[in-house]
């Protein structure tokens, strides 16, 4: 059997990314390790009560990649076209209020589509989440 155990996201600053995780979106940290041999840390954060987990990627330079590339991959980032993170809740509304008094700053309110209620919103290295209220389509 194959199960999900986690997703990696760029970030431009683990530690402002890290703050916006934890306090703003009430994950929890799963692993924050540096390995100083190889310049690199690994740090990853999950939802309280679910074995997944998101690393929280710092955008790495030589030898791994090349300055072109690091740049192209931290300018779609920012413009939030890297990748969407997808989460469900029971009330989109009362989650859009409850993230928005923690300080994120939505892109999109709460808006009633064909299979439910979702809005959206950025982390602080422009990635980009849907917060999803399930319904069952017709």
């Amino acid at each position: 059997m194959i199960s999900l155990a986690g997703t990696q996201v760029w970030v431009h600053d683990q530690d402002e990314a890290l703050e916006f995780y934890t306090a703003k979106l009430g994950l929890t940290v799963r692993s924050d390790a540096t390995l100083p041999a190889m310049g690199f840390r690994w740090l990853t954060v999950g939802v309280p009560g679910q074995d997944v987990e998101i690393v929280l990627m710092a955008v790495p330079g030589e030898p791994v990649l090349d300055a072109v590339t690091a740049e192209e991959i931290g300018s779609l980032v920012a413009k939030g076209y890297a990748q969407t993170l997808f989460l469900v809740t029971d009330d989109c509304r009362r989650a859009y209020e409850e993230l928005r008094g923690r300080g994120v700053e939505f892109t999109e309110p709460p808006t009633v589509r064909p299979y439910g209620i979702d809005a959206s919103f950025r982390d602080p290295s422009g990635n980009s989440f849907r917060l999803t209220q399930r319904t069952e389509i017709a």
